[in-house]
């Protein structure tokens, strides 16, 4: 639609995780560095946290497409709510192993074997779990039964959890223990700030050949970061949106006003007004409690609060300094 128009090679601001498209912002360059140092360790778990939208599944498209297939053996899982045995049928089935109807027993007896036939081979084997938070304690339980399997101390397992904030909960359980003792490195990825959310706008659109056709005022970036708070997610879904504009008013730039439509279209359509989102400053009126939301998620809330104010206070001198000159040109016209 848009993308002929704009002379682009494909969609850039696309909802599906594509590891093309991946911005090595603050956050998400030290969580690549807690896998990559993951892999180096050939031990223990990662655990990597986040709010929806932040770029967990995408961080696991990244990692998957470094992985060297003739040294890593990886399985990537997108769970639901799965009890331990099913936990233990889908690490099966991902690595191609039979499960239909085979007891507990053999399912273990058979990943075994497939571990050490991995390592004879000179291969490790990766486990990474996508939405772990779904995951009930007994089945976190069980993948820390299989980081048992060794040969001579080394592991033949590991894996990495990632997962929203509810994660971080259930490890923190009274029975996750032994499990929290295995954990070499965790991290808790949070939202793009102002200046990183105008980089990852123009990185998408440099990835589809974008030669600042349309233009972006400087405002347009301030109302995206304004209505987002700088998740990725929401991002591209306000982006799409406000190139599809772009393309049926013929728009050779595209301004804050413009992004202020689009912004508003949307709300109208969720049924959401600037009061919910903090009046029209993009922040929850309501900063979660600590039975509601983690420390770090309260940090994050406010840091971004802070950039968002920042960028309000920014904003009214413009219009101020504008009024002023508008008023001085009056008096002019007036002597």
């Amino acid at each position: 639609m848009y993308t002929d128009y704009y002379q682009l090679t494909g969609k850039p601001f696309q909802l599906n995780p594509d590891e093309r498209f991946f911005y090595n912002s603050k956050g998400h360059n030290r969580a690549m560095a807690y896998l990559r140092y993951g892999l180096e360790q050939r031990q223990g778990f990662i655990v990597i946290t986040g709010g929806i939208g932040t770029g967990k599944s995408l961080l696991v498209k990244n990692l998957f497409a470094e992985l060297d297939s003739d040294k890593v053996a990886a399985a990537h899982l997108v769970t639901t709510q799965v009890h331990a045995e099913d936990l233990i049928r889908l690490v099966s089935g991902s690595f191609g192993l039979p499960y239909e109807g085979s007891s507990k027993a053999m399912l273990l007896q058979n990943l075994e074997a497939f571990f050490r036939d991995m390592h004879e081979k000179g291969k490790r084997v990766l486990i990474v779990i996508d939405e772990a938070q779904n995951l009930p304690p007994q089945s976190i339980e069980e993948l820390r039964m299989l980081s048992n399997f060794e040969v001579d101390g080394t592991p033949l397992v590991q894996s990495f959890l990632l997962g929203q904030v509810e994660l971080r909960r259930v490890l923190q359980g009274a029975h996750m223990e032994q499990f929290r003792q295995r954990i070499i490195a965790g991290y808790h990825l949070r939202p793009l700030d102002a200046e990183e959310t105008r980089k990852y706008i123009e990185h998408r659109l440099e990835k589809v050949g974008w030669n600042h056709h349309p233009d972006f005022s400087d405002g347009v970036f301030t109302e995206i970061f304004r209505y987002t708070r700088g998740i990725p997610r929401r991002i591209n879904t306000v982006c799409d949106r406000l190139m599809v504009f772009g393309f049926l008013e013929e728009l050779d730039r595209i301004d804050d006003a413009d992004a202020c439509t689009v912004i508003e279209d949307m709300q109208e359509e969720m049924g959401v007004n600037e009061q919910d989102i903090g009046d029209g400053l993009g922040v929850s009126a309501t900063v979660p409690s600590d039975g509601d939301a983690s420390l770090m998620d309260r940090i994050s809330l406010l840091e971004s609060e802070i950039s968002m104010l920042k960028l309000a206070v920014m904003k009214d001198r413009q219009l101020l300094r504008k009024a002023v000159m508008m008023q001085l040109e009056d008096d002019v016209d007036v002597e």
